[in-house]
Protein backbone atom coordinates (compact mmCIF):
# COMPACT_ATOMS: atom_id res chain seq x y z
CA UNK A 1 0.00 0.00 0.00
CA UNK A 2 1.76 3.19 -0.94
CA UNK A 3 1.45 6.35 1.62
CA UNK A 4 1.18 8.89 -0.71
CA UNK A 5 0.32 9.21 -4.28
CA UNK A 6 1.01 11.90 -6.60
CA UNK A 7 -0.93 13.05 -9.91
CA UNK A 8 -1.62 15.78 -11.51
CA UNK A 9 0.12 17.97 -9.10
CA UNK A 10 -2.24 16.64 -6.71
CA UNK A 11 -1.03 14.65 -3.54
CA UNK A 12 -3.67 11.80 -2.62
CA UNK A 13 -2.31 10.13 1.19
CA UNK A 14 -3.29 6.65 2.48
CA UNK A 15 -4.98 7.06 6.03
CA UNK A 16 -3.08 8.23 9.09
CA UNK A 17 -2.81 6.73 12.23
CA UNK A 18 -0.90 7.38 15.49
CA UNK A 19 2.07 5.32 15.79
CA UNK A 20 1.27 5.50 20.05
CA UNK A 21 -2.24 3.73 20.03
CA UNK A 22 -2.23 3.59 23.74
CA UNK A 23 -2.78 7.52 23.95
CA UNK A 24 -5.95 9.42 23.83
CA UNK A 25 -8.28 10.89 20.94
CA UNK A 26 -6.22 14.32 21.70
CA UNK A 27 -3.10 13.15 20.69
CA UNK A 28 -3.66 10.38 18.63
CA UNK A 29 -4.93 13.07 16.54
CA UNK A 30 -1.67 15.02 16.85
CA UNK A 31 0.00 12.03 16.26
CA UNK A 32 -1.47 11.30 12.53
CA UNK A 33 -1.22 14.87 11.57
CA UNK A 34 2.31 15.39 12.54
CA UNK A 35 2.55 12.33 9.87
CA UNK A 36 0.18 14.13 7.83
CA UNK A 37 3.23 17.28 7.52
CA UNK A 38 6.02 14.75 7.18
CA UNK A 39 4.25 13.08 4.06
CA UNK A 40 2.96 16.27 2.90
CA UNK A 41 6.70 17.81 3.19
CA UNK A 42 7.82 14.81 1.14
CA UNK A 43 5.99 15.72 -1.57
CA UNK A 44 6.35 19.16 -2.21
CA UNK A 45 2.91 20.16 -0.25
CA UNK A 46 1.94 21.01 2.92
CA UNK A 47 -1.63 21.73 4.58
CA UNK A 48 -2.11 24.90 3.54
CA UNK A 49 -2.73 23.56 0.59
CA UNK A 50 -4.87 21.05 1.68
CA UNK A 51 -7.83 20.23 -0.59
CA UNK A 52 -10.05 17.84 1.48
CA UNK A 53 -10.04 15.74 4.49
CA UNK A 54 -11.60 13.25 6.12
CA UNK A 55 -11.96 11.78 9.37
CA UNK A 56 -12.81 8.66 10.99
CA UNK A 57 -13.25 8.23 14.72
CA UNK A 58 -13.87 5.25 16.43
CA UNK A 59 -16.36 7.22 18.53
CA UNK A 60 -17.77 10.02 18.24
CA UNK A 61 -17.64 10.91 21.91
CA UNK A 62 -14.30 11.41 20.83
CA UNK A 63 -14.94 14.34 18.30
CA UNK A 64 -14.41 17.32 20.73
CA UNK A 65 -10.68 15.89 21.75
CA UNK A 66 -10.12 15.19 17.79
CA UNK A 67 -11.60 18.50 16.62
CA UNK A 68 -9.62 20.72 19.09
CA UNK A 69 -6.19 19.56 17.90
CA UNK A 70 -7.53 19.83 14.52
CA UNK A 71 -8.18 23.41 14.87
CA UNK A 72 -4.97 24.02 16.42
CA UNK A 73 -3.15 22.33 13.94
CA UNK A 74 -4.78 23.81 10.74
CA UNK A 75 -5.01 27.42 12.46
CA UNK A 76 -1.42 27.95 10.86
CA UNK A 77 -3.52 28.71 7.65
CA UNK A 78 -6.61 31.08 8.36
CA UNK A 79 -8.93 30.78 5.82
CA UNK A 80 -6.96 27.81 3.95
CA UNK A 81 -9.32 25.33 5.44
CA UNK A 82 -10.55 22.08 3.15
CA UNK A 83 -13.47 20.00 2.94
CA UNK A 84 -14.02 18.29 5.54
CA UNK A 85 -16.00 15.68 6.72
CA UNK A 86 -15.90 13.38 9.93
CA UNK A 87 -17.26 10.04 10.09
CA UNK A 88 -17.83 7.31 12.69
CA UNK A 89 -16.31 4.15 11.76
CA UNK A 90 -15.07 0.78 12.73
CA UNK A 91 -11.29 0.61 12.73
CA UNK A 92 -8.66 -1.99 11.33
CA UNK A 93 -7.24 -2.30 15.16
CA UNK A 94 -9.86 -1.70 18.28
CA UNK A 95 -6.46 0.75 19.82
CA UNK A 96 -6.69 3.36 17.13
CA UNK A 97 -9.63 6.35 17.69
CA UNK A 98 -8.64 8.08 14.73
CA UNK A 99 -7.36 8.11 11.23
CA UNK A 100 -7.09 10.83 8.80
CA UNK A 101 -7.01 11.15 5.19
CA UNK A 102 -6.37 14.10 2.83
CA UNK A 103 -6.02 15.41 -0.96
CA UNK A 104 -3.92 18.34 -1.37
CA UNK A 105 -2.46 20.26 -3.86
CA UNK A 106 1.45 19.99 -4.45
CA UNK A 107 3.41 23.50 -4.20
CA UNK A 108 4.47 24.53 -7.41
CA UNK A 109 6.70 26.55 -6.11
CA UNK A 110 8.62 23.79 -3.91
CA UNK A 111 8.24 21.64 -6.88
CA UNK A 112 10.86 24.00 -9.03
CA UNK A 113 13.06 24.04 -6.24
CA UNK A 114 13.48 19.96 -5.93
Amino acid sequence: MSQAVCFNQTIYLAGQVANNINLGAFEQTNEALENIDKLLALHSSHRGLLLSAQIYLKSMEDFDQMNRAWEQWISMYPGATPARATIEAKMASEEYLVEIVVVAAADMQLNKIK
